[in-house]
């Protein structure tokens, strides 16, 4: 693999993970004799739309990550988030409720990965329906 094809499968995998710059090689050599004109201003700390800024995942990255790990099916997980929230749609949904589907779907994945998969597996069915 090219190095241009490594440096962008790196960028992919932050962007997906939410990591940030990570590696010297992406910032390209830096030679020793390399100096800041001027000492960086401390960066302000920005509010994400569906996050926090105190140094914890944003909710999307913890639903994510449960996701993987789990080897869940996203679409079933998003149409169960948002019957278990009471919306139309996910996005209608309000951020105490989406900590408690996390916080539910995490215990269920856990305790009774099987059962929850059966439970998903009904958002399919009724899918199906509508279509």
């Amino acid at each position: 693999m090219r190095i241009a094809e490594t440096r962008a499968v790196n960028r992919a995998l932050r962007k997906a993970y939410g990591i940030g710059l990570c590696s010297v090689e992406e910032l390209g050599s830096l030679s020793a004799s390399f100096r800041p004109a001027r000492e960086p201003k401390p960066a302000v700390k920005q509010a994400s739309e569906n996050g926090s800024n105190n140094g914890q995942p944003r909710l999307r990255d913890k639903l994510c990550l449960l996701i993987r790990q789990y080897n869940l099916d996203a679409n079933l997980v998003k149409a169960y988030a948002a019957d278990f929230c009471g919306t139309q749609a996910l996005r209608d949904a309000n951020r105490d409720q989406i900590e408690a589907f996390i916080s539910q779907l995490s215990t269920q994945a856990k305790e009774n990965r099987d059962g929850l998969i059966c439970k998903l597996n009904s958002y399919a069915q009724s899918e199906e329906a509508r279509s």
